[in-house]
């Protein structure tokens, strides 16, 4: 199957380019009141918009209306939990693609897997100190702002649209809606098909070195990957990594 790869180049900023940290939307979603105080002053000392939910359904109210950039998620929460809300946020068009951290006590090696399975970015285990989690949301935000800095690139492989800049991705006249990681992890792959690569290098290319990931990440995005866009695409090369094929 021919590949075609088209890369459109655009001088037009994003609006995250341009934004200050006063502009940047932080949600805080826990339901210790003192968790939210500690964090929020943290955050808000940095500059940042902080606003506040004291549980996963408030949260997804809130993050509907207020469409932050970051969310910081409590797992364990009364009425609907981190989990739930997660999963609910990421089925809002407008929300795909928000960066979520879990902010959680629990640390067992099945709690982060089902956190990056719901569509978690980043996994912070409580007690965090203050200084070090402003450095963690820094680095999100940071990658972020890089990722939206980058020239407007549109690849088409295999019969799949994939626009870089818009983060969309259409199959068989369909659009696929995949959260950021998955998204980042595909493009990864699909622009070079054929190419293997190696677990190190997605780890290095996709969540980058200041985030710490488990082992299992990268075979819960590919298992996701595999439900959405179709199991033949991705190979397994065991021991080694993954490749895309056409």
């Amino acid at each position: 199957m021919q590949i075609v790869l088209s890369l459109h180049l655009h001088l037009q900023k994003t609006i995250f380019v341009i934004m200050k940290k006063k502009d940047i939307r932080i949600l805080l979603v826990d339901d210790e009141p003192d968790i939210l105080e500690i964090v929020g002053y943290n955050l808000a000392q940095e500059g940042y918009q902080i606003s506040t939910a004291a549980n996963g359904r408030e949260a997804v109210a809130k993050a509907k209306k207020e469409l932050p950039h970051l969310i910081i998620m409590d797992v364990m929460m009364p009425e609907m939990d981190g989990m739930e809300a997660t999963e609910a946020i990421r089925k809002i068009p407008e929300l795909s693609h928000v960066i979520i951290t879990f902010l959680t006590a629990r640390s067992e090696d099945y709690s982060q897997v089902a956190g990056f399975d719901a569509g978690a970015d980043d996994y912070i285990t409580k007690p965090i100190k203050p200084k070090l989690l402003v450095s963690k949301v820094k680095a999100l935000l940071r990658r972020l702002k890089e990722a939206e800095a980058q020239n407007s690139e549109t690849l088409n492989v295999g019969g799949i649209e994939i626009n870089r800049e818009e983060y969309k991705i259409v199959k068989d006249d369909k659009e696929i809606i995949l959260p950021r990681k998955e998204f980042e992890l595909f493009y990864l792959l699909a622009s070079k098909p054929g190419k293997v690569f190696k677990r190190e290098e997605i780890l290095d290319k996709v969540w980058g070195n200041e985030v710490i990931v488990g082992g299992r990440t990268i075979d819960v995005h590919i298992r996701k990957l595999r439900e959405k866009i179709g199991d033949d695409f991705f190979k397994t090369i065991k021991g080694v990594g993954y490749k895309f094929e056409v």
